[in-house]
């Protein structure tokens, strides 16, 4: 039996490719125009296997519609699109539930791809998918993230290198992949110059930027870095307010 799959966007021209894309791919696809309309076709969500769901539409935006869709069915796995990710709206759409994120316009594959992984996981009932405090005080231990179908875990892997961040990579075919994110000693000495405090390699504000950088180039590439090496060089201007209000210990 084909999966049905619910697409929730304002956009005809995006519904309408969208749509094509995965009747292609084999699966059944509703659409709907805006918020509202999107939850009355999903109902209570029983005969709907996903929800692909525009961030940006007139009314009830996508997190709105969002938070509704996980109060109905806690166990709905729902891709969130949009043109204007953030880490921050990353976080938020996890906490409400959302299964992952893909970037707009998206290839027929990527889709494709985040569909599937979507429809590859288990119910996320009962997950707890935040990843930081509220206060950005402290990084919690990455549970699962997800941009276009492809997944970030936390490797845990030895650091001999205070330098060195290592993440597990899993493509939505499932294979992983260990990736390896280098801090400059330049990107250091920028934080402490600008923000007059020393936040050394090991703290885990340098985690956090590697997590953000990663999940950029998995969100703007769609693929695994090739050569499974990232590096970061200098940080962005409005993380120095984050990096003078980190804990140093």
């Amino acid at each position: 039996m084909s999966k049905r799959i619910l697409i929730i966007d304002d956009e005809e021209n995006i519904r309408r490719v969208t749509r094509l894309t995965l009747q292609a791919a084999g699966y059944e696809v509703g659409e709907a125009t805006d918020g509202e309309s999107g939850l009355n076709l999903f109902g209570d969500g029983s005969t709907w296997d996903a929800v692909l769901l525009d961030q940006r539409m007139p009314g009830m935006d996508g997190l709105e519609t969002l938070q509704k869709i996980n109060e109905r069915d806690p166990g709905a796995r729902v891709i969130m699109a949009t043109a204007y990710a953030s880490i921050e709206l990353a976080v938020d759409a996890m906490k409400l539930g959302a299964s992952d994120f893909v970037r707009k316009p998206m290839t027929p594959e990527i889709l494709r791809n985040a569909v599937s992984a979507a429809l590859a996981k288990p119910s996320r009932v009962g997950a707890k998918p935040a990843l930081w405090s509220s206060d950005n005080s402290a990084v919690r231990q990455i549970q699962i993230i997800t941009m276009n179908g492809f997944t970030i875990v936390d490797s845990e892997v030895a650091r001999p290198d205070p330098n060195e961040r290592r993440f597990i990579v899993k493509s939505p075919t499932g294979s992983e992949h260990e990736v390896l994110i280098q801090i400059d000693d330049e990107a250091i000495a920028y934080v402490e110059r600008m923000t007059k405090r020393k936040l050394p390699a090991k703290n885990s504000f340098w985690t956090g930027q590697a997590e953000r950088v990663l999940s950029d180039y998995l969100w703007k590439e769609g693929q695994v870095p090739p050569t499974r090496t990232l590096r970061i060089r200098d940080i962005a201007r409005d993380e120095l307010p984050v990096a003078a209000r980190w804990q140093t210990k």
